[in-house]
């Protein structure tokens, strides 16, 4: 036996090292970057391929259907029962005929290498239909797709397939309003094939409020990928879509984004259903339209517009339904997103729509003339188009009495004003225009910045990213936690921040009531746009003081002057000046809310009669009156 000394070990360490060897472990998986989208021709000629294998199973699954009932033709010859199966053979000789003419082109496509499964209608074979399903939603690998096959008892009987997505359907009802009444309401006895089958099948034998024939794979996938379970039939070239629809939803709950104190307590949930309902129980009135859209070529999220009709402008109801018509992508999100794609200026901050998740605060939107648009999936309702001042009205507003409301309002007012300049000019007075301030307080502020090494602009923007940060972890974190931490956190860095003379009591007291003034604004959108306005208020103010804040401060008026919400214009009634009604800064009585909004320019402008407290024109009742 060999043993290995210091020198042999060292020559091995060294070849080793130094000399290339191939690697034990396999390579590691790297995405490669494609240079374009287009297959290859390797792929091209794959796909052909399989194309023509497809359709040349199909003519060999008729041609073994024709020799299967030229069979059964040919016995029913030799044994002289004329009577009791030429008509079976007359309907099964029909859906051969059928068939043979949904052959063709494919018989055309075959020959020329082109495949036309995806466009196709439905076939009279219901093995031909099963194939294309199977095709369609790539079976085996899909798991979730479930096939039923069923016979219907008559005379003869009647081969059926029910296709359904597992999870998506509610089996109460599968089982109660199709299976049950197809398969043991039964009798040998019925003649289902006399006449439309179809329609026979859906009067007599579908207890159900929601029923739709189709004859084309297209409608046939929108309805399953819905929720729907299909009905196809051998021998007939239709099928019949079943509302199933029961996945799993949240409950109706109460608004986590929007409480009040004297409103309603329900809120919208991600069911598209349920929150139309929730809408049609406050606007219960057939002048409520509810139009139904299908956006992203994946996805296929149902999209909701809802508006009165004998209110909404006709034009602005159109130029909405053309927006959305209008969107083509892969998938849609959330309302959010579908609002990017059709609002008139998507690179500015400030939300040209009012999102909410209350039904109370939808329904008096819409008795405006208004359009509120629900996307299937998502709880926020966005009503559209809005002005300036309607982000700082709340629901409960026409709840509370009229000095009350008003003063609530213009708090909210002055609190979006803090908001947006109070860091800004700070920082201005401070820097650049001193002599502005009292000389006690000049001294005051001079006195706590005495220990402090930054600048005062410094500070400003240590303390405004710390709050910034401080809300987004608020926001992040589930549940009671979060609101320990953005309250701990604050109180806890504000005073460590004194006290390690890091920043001045000053800024700190400016900061806090910045960031108090900024909840005081009702709407998230709007409270985010002036969120970053304040900042960039602030930066400008560093460099040129007052000069700078009343730059951006002008830019910005511009800038919501020219703006416009879905056609209208963003600052009405102020810019351009039109008939304000009592609803714009504070609100008057409801009594005297007579006029829809002007700039809506609805079909009915008017809401009330002038007097619409009646009983004041009416001597008050006797004691014992009774109507």
């Amino acid at each position: 036996m060999i043993t290995n000394n210091v020198i042999t070990n060292g020559y091995y360490f060294l070849k080793k090292l130094l000399l290339y060897q191939p690697p034990s472990d396999p390579p590691p998986f790297v995405l490669e970057e494609t240079p374009d989208n287009k297959p290859s021709k390797s792929d091209q000629v794959t796909g052909e391929l399989e194309n023509s294998f497809q359709n040349l199973e199909t003519f060999l699954r008729y041609a073994n259907r024709v020799i299967a009932f030229l069979t059964k033709a040919n016995m029913s010859l030799s044994q002289g029962q004329y009577s009791d199966k030429t008509k079976n053979l007359k309907i099964e000789y029909q859906a051969l005929e059928k068939q043979q003419s949904e052959l063709e082109p494919i018989l055309l496509a075959y020959q020329s290498g082109q495949g036309v499964t995806g466009e196709r209608s439905l076939s009279t074979s219901l093995e031909e239909n099963r194939q294309i399903i199977e095709t369609l939603y790539h079976l085996p690998l899909n798991k979730d797709i479930v096939f039923r096959e069923i016979d219907i008892a008559s005379d003869p009987l009647v081969k059926t397939m029910a296709v359904f997505i597992d999870g998506m359907v509610d089996t109460k009802i599968q089982n109660y309003a199709i299976f049950q009444p197809l398969m043991l309401l039964g009798s040998d006895q019925r003649r289902l094939y006399d006449g439309d089958l179809v329609d026979n099948i859906i009067r007599k034998y579908l207890p159900t409020n929601q029923v739709q024939r189709v004859v084309n794979f297209a409608k046939l996938q929108e309805g399953i990928n819905n929720g729907d379970t299909a009905l196809i039939f051998d021998g007939v070239a239709e099928a019949i879509l079943v509302n199933t629809k029961g996945w799993e939803h949240r409950s109706i709950e109460k608004p986590s984004t929007e409480p009040t104190v004297r409103g309603s307590q329900s809120g919208f949930t991600e069911n598209l259903r349920t929150n139309t309902t929730l809408i049609r129980t406050i606007m219960r009135n057939s002048d409520l339209v509810t139009e139904l859209f299908k956006v992203g070529r994946r996805s296929q999220t149902t999209v909701a517009m809802l508006y009165m009709k004998s209110v909404a402008n006709p034009k602005l109801v159109a130029e909405i339904k053309r927006r959305i018509q209008g969107v083509c992508t892969d998938d849609l999100e959330s309302s959010g997103t579908l609002i990017q794609f059709i609002e008139d200026h998507p690179l500015l901050p400030f939300p040209q729509s009012l999102s909410t998740e209350r039904p109370d605060r939808v329904g008096p939107h819409l008795s405006e003339g208004r359009v509120a648009l629900i996307v299937d999936g998502n709880p926020y309702i966005h009503i559209l188009p809005v002005s300036f001042f309607t982000f700082f009205h709340a629901s409960e507003d026409f709840s509370l009495p009229l000095p009350i409301a008003n003063f609530q309002r213009i708090l909210r007012f002055f609190g979006a004003l803090i908001a947006t300049v109070l860091p800004a000019l700070y920082i201005a007075i401070s820097y650049f225009h001193v002599e502005a301030l009292p000389t006690q307080l000049l001294l005051t502020i001079a006195g706590s910045r005495e220990d402090i090494p930054f600048p005062a602009w410094f500070e400003v923007l240590i303390m405004e990213i710390s709050f910034e940060l401080i809300r987004e972890a608020g926001v992040r974190v589930p549940g009671i936690l979060g609101t320990t931490i953005g309250i701990v956190g604050a109180i806890i860095l504000g005073q460590a921040a004194i006290t390690a003379h890091i920043v001045s009591p000053a800024v700190v007291v400016v900061i806090a009531i910045t960031g108090l003034a900024s909840f005081t604004i009702p709407e998230y959108l709007m409270s985010s746009a002036i969120r970053v306005v304040r900042f960039l208020l602030l930066l400008f103010s560093i460099y040129m003081g007052l000069v700078g804040l009343a730059t951006i401060l002008l830019w910005l008026t511009v800038i919501l002057c020219s703006m416009k919400s879905f056609g209208m214009p963003y600052m009405v009634p102020i810019a351009p000046r039109t008939i304000a009604g009592f609803d714009v800064i504070v609100r008057g009585p409801v009594y005297s809310q007579n006029q829809r909004p002007d700039a809506l320019n609805t079909i009915d402008q008017k809401r009330q009669p002038q007097i619409s407290r009646l009983w004041k024109k009416k001597q008050p009742a006797e004691k014992g009156d009774e109507e």
